[in-house]
């Protein structure tokens, strides 16, 4: 198979690429499951957005504050500076957030936020969002989608790539071959045993660019999720409660429904703080009381968690709910620059697979859309300026190398977590030295 530009994943980076990539150019998407079946789709809080100058400083701040100053600052302001396009954007492909009765945007405020930023559709803006750049996306004659199609590998000579080495649903390996090779696979929940994220969701392109000595950046920046409902079932994906839930003024209780921790706290705090708590009352789980919320803000802000709430058998209008940490999402991950190129030519990475330093050690609630946006347009913008300096070469494989599925994601599983060990033991040195 031959095209111009290959996108491995289907999420709403990849999909905004495609709609910011040139018509005449022949564009090609692959993903793993169906295309709904991306962490986009999950995302429940919102979307930051930068809603006044007055705000920039403060916003700016914040997110660096929640990354530990680890952040790179370039890179924070251009995501930013950026957000209004992006939204202007989304608006005209036909996205519907919460508005006030004058027609404004309503703006809900998460942790660690000093301002209320962060726009919303109900408790499913990525979905929101997703689904409109995919309906977008799928009127364009120019974009082919391959569903339950997986990337098991990059084509690539003298730090060049030429494609990719993929296998379909009947375990047929074939190369498809590109002059662009963007990836766009979101993160690395399906290593954990609880994660939020779906479980086909195991990092394949970071084991991939450690594979081949493509620069990656924190890999061991993984941040958890404070809150999500508990499950006793370890095959369930983690239910996420949204940090707009104890925006809007949701408490956290230990065993004896007392209240234990300023609930606003910074993702990473707020999760050791919650398993501190957890160890000291030998349970799994701490509880979440939303009755403190009206019921009106409730039904309208987050109907599809009542609604979760009460298929596992809670009713958050008169009871608290259990909830846990688990891993969510993944700061680190294949380095790239401003224009979301990295290390190896003609081979991009946008989303949560690469980490261009926006989010530090720590990401700051609802910034993930966004960042995902800015920098998957910026990398579309580029791809289509320097797209004549491209070439194509055809590689060779061995297709015996990737017919074990299990061995092969036993493989890049092991890649990924020696590098997360490493990078682990590097940060435990540097902070003792």
């Amino acid at each position: 198979m031959k095209t111009d530009i290959l996108i491995v994943g289907s999420g709403c980076a990849g999909l905004y690429a495609a709609l910011n990539l040139p018509s005449d150019k022949q564009i090609t998407i692959i993903t793993k499951d169906i295309v709904e079946h991306s962490d986009s789709f999950l995302a429940q809080g919102g979307m930051c957005m930068l809603k006044s100058e007055d705000d920039y400083d403060s916003y700016f701040e914040d997110t660096m504050k929640a990354g530990h100053y680890e952040n790179n600052p370039k890179s924070v302001e251009v995501m930013i500076r950026s957000s209004v396009d992006v939204v202007n954007d989304l608006v005209k492909y036909g996205a519907d957030f919460h508005r006030e009765p004058d027609g404004s945007f309503s703006y809900t405020k998460e942790g660690a936020h000093s301002h209320h930023r962060i726009i919303f559709h109900e408790d499913v803006t990525g979905k929101e969002i997703t689904s409109t750049l995919l309906r977008n996306v799928e009127k364009l004659s120019n974009v082919t989608i391959y569903e339950h199609v997986t990337m098991v590998d990059i084509l690539c000579k003298d730090n060049c790539c030429y494609g990719v080495v993929a296998r379909d649903a009947e375990n047929k390996i074939f190369p498809i071959m590109a002059n662009y090779t963007m990836l766009a696979c979101g993160g690395i929940g399906g290593i954990y045993r609880h994660s939020t994220n779906f479980r086909h969701l195991t990092g394949d392109a970071v084991a991939i660019a450690l594979k081949h000595g493509i620069d990656t950046e924190h890999v061991n920046y993984v941040q958890i999720h404070p809150t999500t409902l508990y499950s006793k079932e370890p095959e369930d994906r983690s239910f996420l409660i949204s940090e707009s839930v104890r925006g809007e003024g949701a408490l956290l209780y230990n065993k004896n429904h007392e209240r234990f921790v300023n609930e606003l706290l910074p993702r990473d705090l707020l999760t050791i703080e919650i398993r501190k708590q957890m160890e000291k009352d030998g349970t799994d789980y701490v509880w979440e009381d939303m009755t403190v919320i009206d019921r009106k803000e409730l039904e309208e802000h987050f109907p599809n968690i009542v609604e979760h709430c009460k298929e596992m058998g809670y009713d958050v209008y008169t009871e608290c709910i259990p909830v846990v940490p688990a891993q969510h999402y993944f700061m680190g991950g294949i380095k790239v620059d401003l224009s979301s190129k990295t290390s190896m030519d003609q081979l991009y990475a946008i989303g949560e697979t690469a980490c261009n330093g926006v989010h530090g050690k720590n990401r700051l609630a609802s910034n993930s859309l966004l960042e995902s946006l800015v920098f998957a347009k910026r990398a579309a913008k580029e791809m289509t300026e320097q797209f004549d300096r491209t070439k194509i070469e055809e590689i060779s494989y061995r297709e015996d190398d990737y017919t074990d599925k299990k061995k092969l994601a036993t493989e890049y599983k092991a890649l990924l977590k020696a590098e997360i060990a490493r990078e682990n033991e590097e940060d435990l040195h540097r902070q003792e030295a």
